[in-house]
């Protein structure tokens, strides 16, 4: 057997899932009878993705920083994470992220669901697309529309504080940023600053995967308030953890099986064939 066919085989018997979470650990509790696979792909391995079921339907955990929590932002495979789950056949992505809040009228524990973003990173692959045929995906609604709108439906009826706007900036990492830089991008028109959401949202669409995330602010940006630090990201991450996984269960149960968003198609008229 040629080392194609065996590719193709062992791509055939990988259990299958149709939706994906991206976040950080306490998620994989959501799973009954999880399996732990390994998917190799083009562009390394990623961490283990956790299988299981929730309410009947596949999907798969993907801790984007390890389990370990070892992989520091900047240094995330994220073309690995993004092509092992389309590998999977993986169709929808939620994710979840913790973000600083640059507009003041945001405050800790809050959940967000982002309408756009700025992208500030600096060297991170950000595209499938290297060589021919140069394709640039839409990104008129960075994140998935028809996610977005049942997330929200979902979170309200669990969160007593939920914004269903905002923009977030992503910036390199891992060191936070400048009060300077804070200024910048509130000026810039930006809510909320992470170190996650790019590329991954650009590398779901490019793949025509859907993808939204749920972000939780963890504290005030830099300059808002006097001193950041890892513990209080943790601290929050941890309180609001049991409420973000009751939300991804019941969005998960209610996705409907056929997509009517314009990410299902964002290759169409994206290519030039010269």
């Amino acid at each position: 057997m040629t080392s194609s066919k065996a590719e193709e085989r062992r791509w055939r018997t990988l259990r299958k899932a149709d939706a994906a979470i991206i976040g950080g650990s306490g998620l994989e509790k959501l799973f009954k009878d999880m399996e732990q696979i390994h998917v190799g792909t083009p562009y390394g391995i990623p961490p283990t993705i956790s299988v299981g079921d929730v309410g009947g339907k596949s999907v798969a955990f993907l801790s984007r920083h390890s389990v370990q929590h070892s992989i520091p932002p900047h240094k995330v495979n994220y073309r690995a994470n993004i092509y092992a789950l389309f590998k999977i056949g993986v169709k929808r992505i939620l994710a979840t992220n913790a973000v600083g809040a640059i507009n003041v009228d945001f405050k800790p524990g809050d959940l967000v669901v982002p309408h756009d973003l700025i992208d500030f990173t600096k060297l991170r692959n950000l595209s499938f697309y290297d060589e021919a045929l140069v394709t640039h995906v839409d990104m008129s609604q960075p994140f998935c529309p028809e996610v977005r709108k049942l997330l929200m439906k979902i979170i309200k009826k669990h969160a007593e504080k939920v914004w269903n706007r905002g923009v977030i900036v992503c910036t390199e990492g891992p060191r936070l940023e400048t009060p300077a830089e804070i200024e910048m991008f509130r000026g810039l028109g930006c809510d909320l600053v992470g170190m996650t959401v790019v590329p991954e949202a650009v590398l779901a669409r490019e793949l025509e995967m859907c993808y939204a995330t749920v972000s939780f602010v963890s504290n005030m940006a830099a300059g808002i308030q006097q001193r950041l630090t890892a513990k209080e990201v943790s601290a929050v991450a941890k309180e609001r953890m049991p409420v973000i996984q009751q939300i991804l269960r019941e969005t998960i149960l209610y996705l409907p099986q056929k997509r009517k968003c314009p990410c299902a198609n964002a290759l169409q008229d994206a290519r030039f064939r010269g």
